[in-house]
Parts: C-alpha cells; structure tokens; sequence
C-alpha cells in the first residue's frame, strides 16, 4: 500500500509505516535537518524540502520525477505541534491554534493535499493539546472538512507506553477511512497488567532501565559534555530518581527548600527512573529541563534514540542540538508500526470484501 508523508521529519512515522508494509512514495518536511537526515535513512524517496502548503498535484507528480503517484492509499503526517502545547498556557503572549500562523497554515496544508490527493486512509498526530476545548475551532476545522470528503472519523488520546514505547507520551490521533471506521490498535502494555480483566494480558509497561541501561557504564556516566543542572548540579545530585524541584519545597517537608512549590515548570530537574518509562522527550535538548539520566547528567543521543524506539543505527544530521529537535519532535516508530498494521489490516479486509461483491 502507497503512503504519502507530510512534516516528515527524520522519519518516525515514516519508519513505523514501512515497517507495516506501507511503501512511502513522498516526504516532505521544512527543515534541511530534517530532509538530510530523511535522505540517509530512505535513500530513493522522493522528498520536497518546503512547505506542505506549497504541494499541489503537480508538485507531487515533478518531485516524484514526472510518475503519477497512481491511487494513494494512506495519508500521514503530524503538523507542527507548538500552538497546541501545554507551553502556551504559559506563554500567554503567544496565539494558539488557528490564531497563530503556524498552526493555521500547517493544518490547512494537511487538509489541502488531502483534499488533492484523497486517499482511502489519511492519519493526523499531534499533542494531546489539540483534543482541549481551547483548541476546538482548529479540531473542528479538521474534522469538518474530512467529513466533507467522506471519510469516517475515529480519534482518541493513546499513550505511547501502552505500546511498549519505553516513555509516557500522550499524543492525539485523528484517523479517517473512506470505506468502514477505523478501530484503534489494543494496547499491548499496562501501568498494572492484570489489575482489570482488559489488561489481563497486557505486559508492563516498557521502563527506561530495560531501554537504556546497558548503554552506561561507570567510564562513561560522568561525560562532561552532557554537564546538567548548571547551578543546580549539586541540587540535581540529591534528587531521587523519578522526582523533580518539588522535592527541594516545603510542601514536600525537605529542611532547606530551595523552590516554591509549582512555581517551575514541571520538568525542571526532572529526573529519570530507570525503573518506570521516560517522561516525554521534549524537542529542546537542556542542561536543567528533563528529563534528565537518573546519573544526574543530560541524555545522549543514543538513549533518545532508544526512548523513542529508534533503531541504533538511524543516522542524523547537523549539531547534537539539531539532533536532539528531531528525535524529539518524531513520532516512536514502535507506535507508529502498531497504528500501521491496523490501517493495512483493517484497509486489507475492505479491498477484500470489495473484489469479493464485484466476484458475486
């Protein structure tokens, strides 16, 4: 089955697709990291570095060099996540949703090639900020004009852990099949398998130790390069793994507070446990912002890559920073998979009923 990708990034969604048996036919991201990066993952894709609203049919059909793409069967892609985050309830300054130009133009370029290309499939990420009430006018935007198109909608806020994503990542998913509804993939993993008869038979949750533990070694856990906490360094040292600044108020009953309590954002010397799944991977690598190595220092590379569920070998470009920004942005090619295989299960049985009923 042919896929198309916008705001492909390094290559997540793209990755778990392939790996469903999805063959991606074109990419397209903004960022030149991002599309060098793409490049020395899926040599031979056809990629348009620009903007997804620059795509037209014709576009598609020159970037892909002059072959007609033919029927599409699946449309993916997460448009760019910032006005629907947590963050702009704090950065008031800033419009969010449909108010910022952003978040305008992106969801309207999703929409765009999905009207031009019409697939039989398409699948929307974003944060689980999109699903909030604030949010509504651009969710209903989405929803409005798919429909228009006929497609039956399915949308639901999963967490990547429940899939055996070591790392707990709420992300919102809007899928929509022009044949049937789709039905959300089960998940594999519980916080407390068997604590319900529905997770009876789930396994537990995917922990940061079991991902990442046997990338350290005592020669290498005090990397001066990954320095964190700055100031705080000796403050993060006294944290205990899988806690934060509220350790250091008074509300938490510590002798010598440091912080008021919730007067930080919540991942300020955010410390990993290796004995639960990561917090969620943020796109800005920081020395005080986690979550940060329970060996109180900042993540490397390699153990992003492991927390998102990238392979080893997936190869990237520009700075540790630029790195980091795509990593953090993708979505876990583990997730990815399990939501590809449902769409090629699920579009499989109603190519089948079809050949069938024109057969009789």
């Amino acid at each position: 089955m042919k896929a198309v990708s916008l705001f492909s990034g390094c290559g997540g969604l793209d990755l778990g697709l392939e790996r469903a048996g999805f063959e991606v036919v074109f990419a397209t991201d903004l960022d030149p990291f991002c599309a060098a990066s793409y490049e020395l993952n899926f040599p031979g894709v056809p990629f348009y570095e620009g903007t997804a609203g620059d795509l037209t049919k014709e576009l598609l059909a020159q970037v892909s060099k002059g072959a007609t793409l033919g029927p599409i069967d699946l449309l993916a892609g997460g448009p760019p996540c910032p006005p629907f985050s947590k963050s702009r309830f704090y950065r008031t300054e800033k419009p969010r949703a449909l108010d910022d130009a952003v978040g305008e133009e992106t969801i309207n370029a999703y929409l765009s090639v999905l009207r031009d290309v019409r697939p039989r499939a398409f699948i929307l990420e974003n944060v689980a900020g999109l699903a909030y009430k604030v949010h509504e006018s651009a969710l209903e935007l989405i929803l409005d004009t798919a429909e228009g198109l006929g497609y039956e909608i399915s949308k639901r806020v999963v967490n990547a852990a429940d899939y055996g994503v070591p790392q707990m990542r709420e992300r919102f998913f809007v899928v929509g099949m022009l044949d049937g509804t789709f039905e959300f993939p089960t998940p594999t993993h519980a916080k407390e398998p068997g604590s319900t008869l529905e997770n009876a038979r789930r396994l537990p949750w995917m922990t940061a130790g079991e991902a990442i533990g046997d990338l350290d070694t005592e020669e290498n856990a005090d990397d001066t390069g990954h320095f964190a906490g700055g100031k705080y360094h000796d403050l993060l040292k006294e944290i205990p793994p899988g806690d934060n600044y509220l350790y250091f108020t008074a509300k938490r009953g510590h002798p010598n507070p440091q912080f008021e309590w919730r007067k930080r954002y919540w991942s300020f010397l955010l410390k990993l446990s290796p004995d639960l799944p990561s917090w969620t991977i943020q796109a800005r690598r920081s020395n005080n912002m986690g979550p940060l190595h329970w060996r109180n220092r900042i993540l490397r590379i390699e153990e992003v890559k492991r927390l998102q569920t990238f392979p080893d070998e997936w190869q990237l470009s520009g700075t540790i920073e630029r790195q980091w920004r795509q990593v953090g942005n993708a979505v876990p090619p583990l997730l990815a998979e399990q939501f590809g295989r449902a769409l090629s299960d699920q579009l499989g049985m109603v190519e089948s009923y079809d050949q069938q009923r024109q057969a009789a």
